[in-house]
């Protein structure tokens, strides 16, 4: 990283672990150890680890909805302690209101900060508009495919106009069909709309695809392992040897990180 940019989040040592009580003895279960990231203004950070790591967890740490047990988290340099509208997030499931309609559930965040109607449905339909679903408008998430819904949900995400949006795994229910589309409108949006993204993925391919940079974390409990500056030109050609030399390098990474049981050097 080359430290250009406004520091846009910072965890210092982050610890998580989780706590549960039962008739017999106390549990814990540790799922992310001294975790040092920061990320800068409009870049698009990816978190890549494998299945089970704690790549969720960081992100709802990240977003305040989760509390760190040790460390400190900041966000434009204000300390984390909930969640807050400068903060978007874009579920794996979809997570939409089945009762509303495409309009009203990408309106929600301008509506419920009391947002006059005038300029939530102008800003609403902008967004509906730049992730395709114009037409849509008055159309329920039932009646809609999987990857319409992850549409609603990066627009319901960009319309609050967070200064971060959080994406962790949205493409991971689709079909590898739907998926490839769907990163391609990713990185046309992000394009379009410029905001600080970190995104979680398990896929490494789509993360070198989509990545300015690319942290690989340990297996359980998560820390940062090592990370890669994607210095490939958009869009990206997932056939070049300099991708599939990342590819393959960051795979291999993620499975010694594996079998060494997440103790790999953070440094």
């Amino acid at each position: 990283m080359d430290g250009k940019g406004k520091l846009a989040v910072k965890c210092s040592k982050v610890c998580k672990t989780f706590y549960a009580r039962n008739r017999k003895q106390n549990e814990t279960n540790e799922v992310v150890r001294n975790l040092d990231l920061e990320v800068r203004e409009n870049e698009f950070l990816v978190l890549f680890g494998p299945g089970q790591c704690g790549k969720t967890t960081i992100l709802n740490l990240l977003a305040g909805l989760e509390k760190t047990t040790g460390g400190e988290i900041e966000v434009n340099g204000k300390k984390v302690e909930g969640p807050s509208w400068d903060r978007g997030m874009v579920y794996q499931t979809t997570a939409l209101f089945p009762w509303m309609s495409v309009m009203k559930n990408v309106s929600f965040g301008p509506r419920m900060r009391g947002v006059k109607k005038a300029e939530w449905k102008k800003r609403a339909q902008y967004y509906i508009d730049l992730v395709g679903l114009t037409g849509f408008e008055n159309s329920y998430p039932v009646k809609l495919s999987g990857g319409m819904q992850q549409r609603v949900g990066i627009a319901r995400a960009y319309c609050s106009e967070p200064q971060i949006i959080f994406m962790d795994e949205p493409f991971g229910h689709l079909d590898a069909q739907t998926r490839y589309l769907m990163e391609e409108e990713v990185e046309r949006i992000c394009g379009e709309e410029k905001r600080t993204v970190v995104f979680v993925t398990n896929n490494v391919e789509e993360a070198v695809y989509l990545a300015d940079r690319i942290v690989v974390l340990t297996d359980m409990p998560a820390s940062a392992a090592k990370e890669y500056v994607i210095d490939l030109p958009r869009p990206r050609d997932n056939t070049s040897p300099e991708f599939l030399r990342l590819r393959e390098e960051i795979t291999r990474l993620a499975e010694d990180n594996m079998t060494t049981g997440g103790e790999a050097d953070a440094g």
